[in-house]
């Protein structure tokens, strides 16, 4: 009797490959960045299967912090362990971080860049593509029942029109999932997958005792995370502008529910009123560059920090960027090295399942949310708000409509839809097509 192959597993050096590639490529948001790892390690490598890749993301969005760069970490290290979350989380980052770092230096120094502001805005028209087609995978996958339908809507509507609390959505959508489990599960369990089974799903099967020995690990790195985390902000505490720097995004860290919009008018109304660290001219530059850049949202701390340090030298504002940075990402480690494993030993457990797949369904609105405001604020120039009763839309001023955004957007949905390019082909054209809009005077 012929014995069946082992199942072949990438080393960490292909991994890294593929990790830097997506942190280089995660532009536009958590909704982009979603997708883009989505294609790359479902579709096209098969790594992951459909249904541990949405358990995973379920799980990052109950947690403070950027979702994507915690489903980066979450995915790294079921496929190569700790070194592995590790390295897929700080790839993720560090592309973004470098980008930000060189444009807060051309802040404020030069002011504003017209040719990268220009290459930007042609990345952000491909990104929208980006999204509306996840926006259109996720929910094909994950709709499954009438249910699970009007939950994804309940989640878009109570975000957009209602403007509710993110971790309130997320929270009531795993409550309603696991008080009824069978449902949901039946709704949201996305059927069975397409094609043969994932890598890690093979290699479970073949070693069934990995998750085991992978959680030992894990449990002792999350736990020296956050020694580490909190070892420079104890460190730092009554030292004046550092240790307010410390402090201040330490606290951040553990609250950033929903990402960086969440606490956007907090950190706007402390770093500019209380602290004094930057102008709000400067505080919405920053959201701009980090809208712009590779990597999460929360990027956006690092330009503040950066201000702050900059006030006592461009030394001082490198080192409060870096400090920034640790203290906002460190816990993000801690999280899913102390969860995950818990999260996928208790994979078969009927009422977590049934949260976890409520939550799926509401994934779908809260992608809605994110590509619908993502939308507005790039093809229109002005927004009116509007209110009725417990309603709150900004609805878009139509005489506002930029035709160069909805050009440029619709040649980037046909040419990564219609014409099958690449992600990366995609963003390239459209940074060019940005900037030779410019050049022509678009």
């Amino acid at each position: 009797m012929r014995e069946e192959p082992r199942v072949f597993h990438p080393d960490l050096g292909v991994a890294a490959r593929l990790w830097w590639r997506i942190g280089c490529l995660s532009f536009g948001g958590p909704a982009a960045q979603i997708a883009l790892m989505h294609r790359e390690v479902v579709e096209e490598r098969r790594w992951v299967g459909e249904a541990r890749f949405l358990h995973a993301l379920n799980f990052c969005m109950l947690l403070p912090g950027p979702e994507a760069q915690q489903l980066a970490t979450y995915l790294g290290w079921l496929m190569h362990g700790v070194r592995g979350g590790l390295l897929a989380g700080l790839l993720f980052i560090l592309p973004g971080a470098a980008v930000m770092l060189a444009l807060s230096f051309l802040y404020v120094t030069l002011g504003t860049v017209p040719a990268v502001e220009a290459l930007f805005f042609g990345l952000q028209c491909a990104v929208l593509a980006l999204v509306v087609e996840a926006l259109v995978k996720v929910a094909r996958r994950a709709l499954h029942g009438v249910l699970a339908v009007a939950l994804a809507i309940g989640a878009f509507l109570a975000l957009f029109a209602l403007d509710l609390p993110f971790p309130l959505v997320v929270g009531g959508a795993a409550l309603l999932g696991a008080a009824f489990p069978a449902a949901f599960v039946t709704a949201g369990g996305g059927g069975a997958p397409a094609g043969p089974p994932a890598l890690i799903d093979r290699l479970l099967a073949e070693d069934p005792e990995r998750p085991h020995r992978m959680a030992h690990g894990a449990r002792r790195a999350g736990l020296a995370m956050l020694a580490l985390w909190a070892w420079p902000v104890a460190l730092l505490m009554g030292t004046g502008l550092f240790g307010d720097i410390a402090w201040f995004f330490a606290r951040m860290a553990v609250v950033t529910f929903g990402g960086a919009y969440a606490v956007l008018a907090y950190v706007a109304q402390e770093a500019v009123e209380n602290y004094g660290w930057l102008s709000a001219e400067a505080m919405l530059a920053g959201l701009g560059l980090a809208e712009t850049t590779p990597g999460p949202l929360i990027l956006v701390l690092q330009f503040v920090g950066f201000l702050a340090g900059w006030q006592q030298g461009a030394g001082s504002a490198v080192a409060a960027a870096l400090l920034t940075l640790w203290v906002t990402f460190a816990p993000c480690f801690a999280w899913i090295f102390l969860g995950a494993p818990f999260i996928e030993r208790l994979h078969a457990m009927p009422r977590l399942r049934g949260a976890l797949a409520a939550v799926t369904a509401a994934v779908v609105g809260v992608i809605a949310n994110l590509a619908v405001w993502f939308a507005l604020r790039l093809m229109f120039g002005e927004l009116a708000p509007w209110r009725a009763g417990p309603f709150r839309l900004e609805l878009p001023v139509l005489t506002s409509l930029d035709p160069a955004a909805l050009g440029l957007s619709l040649l980037a949905a046909i040419a990564l839809l219609g014409l099958r390019f690449g992600v990366a082909k995609v963003l390239a054209l459209a940074a060019l097509a940005g900037l030779a809009l410019r050049m022509a005077g678009g």
